[in-house]
């Protein structure tokens, strides 16, 4: 079934009933033809042998009639049967005439169609089965006679007949041949068909195979032209398909990776919708923003909460009314806005797309330009009403002596020197903020430049009863770094400690080698820093409780200082306390590369 299903077994088996159908038809006619032409030329023959042997008698007459019997006898042939009717007393049978299958004179006369060749004198044909004597039916022989006329004579006929069994053997004969052809043509052109089918289709199966091959992937597969004809140009068109169909798979691989490319280096996350509201495409950004919404969701969703209503609601209308819409969501403290266009196919609405921006550190930075400006001016504030304040009373004389005077004109002096400290650390903050820091790397060796920072804080120490000390690990001897600024850095952490520790403590600042760079820590053994607040102690404008101040309070811009210095360093500094217990700030200088 396999075979017949092919297209080989199809041509094969439509030549085949094709001829076998014109041989069926032809057979058939060429049998017909023989059989028609053989009854037809048998009857012709026995005339004309009738024929002759009456004009063998009639030139024999008389006593010459034996003579004329021999020669007619020698004239027929052993399946040719003769009777010569002289007159009604005269008839003469051929020897090969065998006695049951004579034809009797009555048999003769006794039939309309033969006597007519008495009465009328005219040659007569005629299928008889000469009945035997015994009353049965016997074969069927075709009769012929013809008008004898002999001197003297009246009724002379020769009838000639024969049996039909011959003239059937030689039918039978003819079909067997006409068969026998048939057979042998049927045999070859089903070779001829099968090597026809195989010659045609062997390109078509190359041809198939070569389509499973690109339909794999395999685009660089041709199909050999074997021939010139409609199915060479069908292969070289198939040649050409596939080479174009690689340039176009090789052109949208670009495209989709160019696309893919540009998606996920986007900062803005990228969420393509289907009409239905199916996700189609999304780029890393957005996969953040749907992991914020799981996450808030519980880590479980349905169907209907694949993406914020927020944002359904925003595709929604922008489906409906075929224009761009604009939203915002805020999803764990992130903030982000959202901007959904229609995507177009043709004329018509095919789904959309929602670029999300995370705005979250633009509104940091807007919170922080107000808190920043919030905390200027109350740190300004201050100093500014205390000028405003003594000035006013020096000039309106309010105070008389001139010791009070001093006193105001020295408290005007001290916000002063306060004011210029603020805005020189503003200025500070502001250059390296901005990256406009420059370094000065020096070989330092660490022992003298520790020693000089710590003698300057002693008397410091001694007035509240503080114990200062240093550790150096000895195999430490230099370091490469920009003096002043560490030297700023050191300050500002041993001028907290000192501040914020209790008469009777300690502050100790240790100097250790590790395997990426050199430590120094500056622990003290003060109030510390309440958990909640070390996030932000090194943010500007950052103070500690007051009430765990000793002294005047700072800016509040001393460790973001410091920060910036050591990340300029490219080193890292990092804080560790507990209340009532102490505090230690500690940075990691990078060795030099």
């Amino acid at each position: 079934m396999t075979f017949l299903r092919s297209v080989v077994g199809k041509l094969w088996f439509t030549i085949l009933l094709l001829v076998s159908f014109i041989l069926f038809i032809l057979t058939v006619m060429l049998l017909e033809f023989f059989q028609n032409y053989n009854i037809q030329q048998t009857k012709k023959d026995l005339t004309h042998t009738a024929e002759k042997i009456a004009h063998v008698l009639e030139v024999h007459p008389n006593d010459k009639l034996p003579l004329g019997l021999e020669i007619s006898w020698e004239i027929i042939d052993d399946v040719t049967k003769v009777v010569i009717v002289k007159n009604d007393d005269e008839i003469y049978y051929s020897p090969n005439t065998e006695s049951a299958k004579k034809l009797s004179l009555a048999d003769i006369k006794g039939d309309p169609e033969l006597s007519k060749v008495f009465h009328k004198n005219t040659t007569v044909e005629k299928v008889s089965d000469l009945s035997a004597s015994d009353g049965a039916s016997g074969t069927n022989y075709s009769i012929i006679g013809v008008p004898l006329h002999l001197p003297g004579e009246k009724n002379g006929a020769v009838f000639i007949y024969q049996s039909l069994e011959v003239m059937q053997e030689t039918t039978h004969s003819t079909t067997k041949f006409i068969l026998l052809v048939a057979g042998v043509a049927i045999i070859l052109t089903t070779i001829f068909a099968f090597f026809l089918s195989t010659r045609i289709t062997a390109p078509l199966r190359k041809m198939r195979e070569a389509a499973f091959e690109v339909a794999r992937g395999k685009f660089d597969t041709k199909v050999p032209i074997l021939t010139h004809d409609e199915i060479g140009e069908l292969a070289t068109a198939f040649n050409q398909m596939g080479r174009q169909l690689k340039f176009n798979m090789n052109a949208l691989s670009q495209e989709k990776e160019q696309l893919a490319s540009i998606l996920s280096s986007m900062a803005d996350g990228v969420i393509t919708f289907n009409r239905d509201g199916t996700i189609l495409i999304t780029n890393p950004p957005a996969d953040r923003f749907l992991q914020y919404w799981y996450y808030e969701k519980g880590g479980v969703t349905t169907d209907s909460e694949a993406i914020p209503s927020q944002v359904m609601e925003l595709f929604q209308q922008a489906v409906d009314t075929e224009k761009e819409q604009i939203g915002e969501i805020s999803l764990q403290g992130r903030h982000w806005v959202i901007l959904v266009s229609p995507l177009y196919s043709n004329q018509f609405i095919r789904g959309a797309v929602a670029v999300l921006r995370d705005m979250t550190e633009e509104r940091q930075l807007e919170k922080m330009r107000q808190d920043f400006i919030a905390n200027v001016s109350h740190e300004l504030r201050t100093p500014i009403s205390m000028l405003q304040g003594y000035s006013e009373a020096i000039v309106d004389d309010i105070a008389e002596s001139q010791e009070e005077k001093k006193e105001m004109a020295k408290v005007i002096y001290d916000e002063s020197l306060r004011m210029g400290r603020l805005v020189n650390e503003l200025l500070d903050l502001a250059r390296m903020e901005a990256g406009h820091l420059q370094l000065t790397m020096e070989e330092i060796d660490l022992a003298p430049f520790i020693s000089r920072i710590i003698h300057k804080f002693q008397g410091l120490a001694k007035d509240h009863d503080i114990q200062l000390d240093a550790e150096i690990e000895k195999v430490i001897s230099s370091v490469s770094f920009d003096p002043d600024r560490i030297e700023q850095v050191l300050t500002n952490l041993i001028d907290n400690a000192i501040r914020h520790t209790p008469r009777e403590g300690s502050v100790k600042v240790t100097i250790t080698s590790e395997d990426n760079g050199i430590r120094m820590e500056v622990k003290d053994s003060g109030s510390g820093i309440p958990e909640e607040d070390l996030p932000f102690v090194f943010e500007r404008f950052y103070k500690a409780d007051k009430a765990r101040t000793r002294g005047r309070a700072g800016t509040g811009l001393g460790l973001a200082i410091a920060k910036n210095i050591i990340d300029a360093h490219r080193g890292h500094i990092s804080v560790q306390s507990k209340v009532g217990i102490g505090t230690t700030f500690s940075f990691l200088l990078p060795r030099k590369k």
